[in-house]
Parts: structure tokens; sequence; C-alpha cells
């Protein structure tokens, strides 16, 4: 079966994320996930992100009838804390300086669940990217928050913007994974569920 056949659901209210599968197809549709996104009590920041993957992928399973929807979630990691999205500027800028000189590592999971048959299958990945600061000055970190007010991102910067000028380099086997949705592990897993990408 061809992907453009598919009915295509990304359990997400992303736009990234959304930007990023439209890549392999136009034809997706998105519906916001209801999940609680609260980390469990010792839960690793790998775990807590396979877990809300599949959690939003069945989340939006009730209205998504016969199709193939896909749960994203990403977690920033700094030394087994979790930075979350910051939603202010302070926070920002505090989880920024947090980061200065340091290695940030992000767990992206995603979980692709086929509702076609009469029971559902889950196809699971995960993606690990690590990103290594440079020293960041304070001034730097106030100039580039006020100009990307990277505010709904985990980590408090976009990559794909200017938030690029914070790093000395990353390391990574998927360059979209640091975006919100490693589409390689994406094409791999449609593969495994019987879908052509190309």
């Amino acid at each position: 079966m061809k992907l453009a056949d598919v009915d295509l659901v990304l359990a997400s209210t992303s736009r990234y994320r959304r930007e990023l599968l439209q890549r392999l197809t136009p034809r997706v549709r998105a519906l916001p996930p209801e999940t609680d996104e609260a980390r469990r009590p010792g839960e690793a920041p790998a775990a807590l992100a396979r877990r809300l993957a599949a959690a939003k992928a069945q989340a939006v399973a009730g209205q998504a009838a016969g199709a193939l929807v896909i749960g994203s979630d990403q977690v920033a990691d700094r030394d087994g804390r979790v930075l979350g999205k910051p939603g202010d500027e302070a926070t920002a800028r505090a989880q920024l300086a947090a980061c200065s000189g340091a290695v940030v590592v992000f767990h992206t999971a995603v979980c692709l669940l086929d509702l076609r048959g009469d029971v559902p299958v889950a196809y699971t990945a995960a993606d690990l990217t690590e990103v290594f600061f440079r020293p960041l000055a304070a001034d730097e970190i106030a100039r580039y928050v006020a100009r990307e007010r990277p505010l709904d991102c985990a980590g408090s910067f976009k990559c794909e913007g200017l938030g690029i000028g914070l790093f000395e380099r990353i390391a990574s086997d998927d360059p979209t994974a640091l975006v919100g949705l490693p589409l390689i592990a994406v094409c791999r897993l449609l593969r495994e569920a019987g879908v052509e990408v190309l």
C-alpha cells in the first residue's frame, strides 16, 4: 500500500511535527491528544518519551478508525533533569543558562498505531540526539530568547532557526529528530506496517 492511500493521523498540536510529516505526504490530519504529560516518580527521560508517544497515539485512536496514527514525544535531559517547554522568557533564559557549556540529550520517541485491522498494532522507535552547547553569555541568551521566543520548545531553542548558533555540535543519526519527529524512524515504521513511503 502506498502512503498516499493511507489515512495518516498525527496525534499532536505541534506545527513543527506536522510540517515534518508533510515532507512525506501532504495528506496528514492532526488531532489534539488529551494526555497527561506529567513525569512519574523515578521515570527515566527516555522511558517518559516512549510512554508519552504511545499515550498520544492511543488518545486519538477513537477518532481515527482505520487510520495510521503517529504519536511522538521529545524529552530534553540535562544530567537526568528534564527540561520542559519553558512557557515564559525568564524560564527560557534560565534553561539556556543551565545548558551553557553542557551536553543535553534529547530523547525523541515515536509510536505508529495501525488501526486498519481488527486488532490495533503498535510499532515504536526512539532516537537519541546529543546537543553540545557552547559557553553562552547572559546577554547572548537574552538576545536569543527575545528574538526567537522559543517558549514552546523543549530546551528553549529552535535548532531549525537561530538556535543553531547556540551549539558547538550535534550528534544524531537523524537530523529531523531534534525538531521533534525523527522521519528516518517514521519511514522505517511505515515500511514495517506495509506502507510504501517512496
